[in-house]
């Protein structure tokens, strides 16, 4: 598999972690576009957010967990924002899915 995220989680490509368990992975985005932004990816390969099956839904559910819980340890107590990208239209650009974690700074709606 050619997976960017994939070969991350294998220690293949380096990355700048902040919290890893059995089943997922969070590091900083290589181009951050807010003072706090990180990326919360599952172990398991998923290409996108359409490929989630009912087996996945506590998966998902403990993406969104730790990304909350990160955000907040990040100093994001006055808010930030999530984000899953999903296909083209969507702007997904690595098919594995992954959650923005963005904060820090006053988000616009919408968003772009």
């Amino acid at each position: 598999m050619d997976c960017l995220f994939c070969k991350i989680t294998e220690g293949k490509i380096p990355a700048k972690k902040i919290f890893e368990d059995d089943q997922v992975l969070a590091f900083h985005d290589i181009n951050p576009q807010a003072p706090v932004h990180f990326l919360v990816i599952p172990k398991k390969h998923i290409a996108t957010l359409n490929d989630v099956t009912e087996a996945d839904r506590e998966l998902v559910g403990h993406m969104v967990y730790v990304g909350q819980k990160l955000a907040l340890e990040l100093g994001c107590e006055a808010g930030f924002r999530t984000v899953f990208n999903c296909k083209e239209m969507g702007s997904q650009t690595v098919y594995h899915i992954h959650l923005h974690v963005l904060g820090q700074r006053q988000m616009g709606w919408p968003p772009g």
